[in-house]
């Protein structure tokens, strides 16, 4: 029986992937231990996984932050908050270790910083998870990640890697913090974060299906191509009663959500019950910051905080959202087609696969109005051809490579 340590750092899409596999490593035998947010303390918990909180905890503190949903300003933001979480985070695996032992394995997002401090200083090996191509940054399939790189699409396979490969801007929002826990663990620091920790040497584990993106000569050479891992915590949550009563009183609803992170969608919110109210239609609002949605909404517009995506989803016409990858996977398995607001991070790149798969259509918060979404939304109503398509992706999802196959290849790791 090993002990394996997960790292995830980021709001639900982000964390929830980690539980997924915590799970799935927990019924295989070995013990599981996860350093996060105390956001999520109660949920990993109930799944059996233990779970260390750092102190200070800075993911509350990034997602107060305004500009984290601003395209240009959103990797600096986010790269800052990353390397304050070092020390903490570090401090935490440090406590790990003396509590619990010396994990024998560990699985890390490239961001959680201080998972690549633990792997040089105590010899650990590390196996960076990425959730989605924008964090993989292939050749391959370049993601969009700003406007500009359509044209960079464009270019050979060779000059393409080159031009990914250049040093990202946003190293310097985190390298020196990085650098300063470097020396306080006795670890040799990079010279770019972007290049040299970008991957960890003991192997990459990519969760997302080829179909998705595909990335293979550029890929490190102990990289494993998965599915996306379905984790919506139904196991833990029912959907609340009234909810249940509205779905089953009329017509499919829209849902819309922002994302669990997103603190500032006010606007988001408000031209979306001008629209629902404008085409007639019901929806639900899914959000756990109700102060964001606007005040007496028509009887039409059903407002909850949480309800899991697996049975919910299903029961939809349409999902209005972010583009986060947790919400898109679990629309691609529903079959039901998605309207992508896309703001930051990964999200304009999802949006544009989304798009490309003909399951959906996208547009960017800046241009976001009542007019184009009302537009928008009534394509994705009506569109016979994105329901189809959308009903084709799931049936993709539907044949998922077996579980066994990545738990294996974990060990192997080890």
């Amino acid at each position: 029986m090993s002990h394996i340590l997960l790292l995830p750092f980021g709001t639900s899409g982000s964390v929830f992937p980690f539980i997924w596999l915590g799970k799935k490593i927990l019924d295989r035998g070995h013990r599981v231990t996860m350093i996060t947010s105390s956001m999520y303390e109660g949920v990993a918990t109930a799944a059996g996984i233990r779970i260390f909180c750092p102190t200070p905890d800075e993911l509350p503190l990034m997602l107060a932050q305004a500009d984290l949903w601003k395209p240009r300003r959103c990797k600096q933001v986010a790269f800052a908050h990353a390397a304050r979480a070092v020390a903490p985070c570090a401090a935490a695996i440090d406590h790990v270790v003396s509590e619990c032992g010396k994990p024998d394995l560990m699985l890390a997002p490239m961001i959680s910083f201080a998972a690549r401090i633990a792997r040089e200083k105590y010899g650990i090996p590390l196996v960076t998870v990425h959730l989605y191509p924008a964090a993989m940054m292939s050749g391959d399939d370049v993601p969009l990640v700003f406007p500009e790189i359509r044209f960079v699409r464009l270019l050979p396979f060779v000059l393409r890697k080159f031009i990914i490969s250049l040093p990202s801007p946003y190293d310097r929002y985190a390298l020196p913090l990085v650098i300063e826990s470097c020396v306080e663990h006795g670890v040799c620091p990079p010279r770019r974060l972007w290049k040299d920790w970008h991957h960890s040497p003991d192997g990459v584990l990519a969760l997302f299906p080829s179909w998705f993106s595909r990335v293979e000569r550029d890929r490190p050479h102990n990289t494993l191509q998965w599915d996306f891992p379905l984790e919506d915590l139904a196991n833990q949550h029912e959907m609340e009663a009234s909810l249940e009563s509205f779905i089953a009183a009329g017509e499919k609803p829209v849902l819309f959500t922002a994302g669990t992170g997103q603190f500032h969608a006010a606007r988001f919110f408000e031209v979306a019950a001008q629209v629902v109210v404008k085409l007639g239609c019901r929806a639900v609002f899914l959000t756990t910051k109700v102060d964001q949605v606007p005040k007496n909404l028509p009887d039409q517009i059903f407002v909850t905080a949480y309800a899991p995506f697996s049975l919910i989803l299903p029961r939809a016409s349409v999902m209005v959202h972010h583009g986060g990858i947790g919400t898109t996977s679990q629309c691609l398995a529903a079959g039901i087609p998605q309207l992508v607001v896309h703001m930051t991070l990964d999200q304009p790149d999802n949006a544009a696969r989304i798009e490309r798969l003909g399951v959906g259509l996208s547009i960017g918060i800046s241009r976001l109005k009542e007019e184009s979404l009302k537009s928008l939304l009534k394509r994705c109503l009506t569109d016979k051809k994105i329901s189809k398509c959308a009903m084709l992706r799931a049936q993709d999802m539907q044949r998922n490579k077996p579980v066994v196959e990545l738990l294996d290849w974990i060990e192997k790791v080890i």
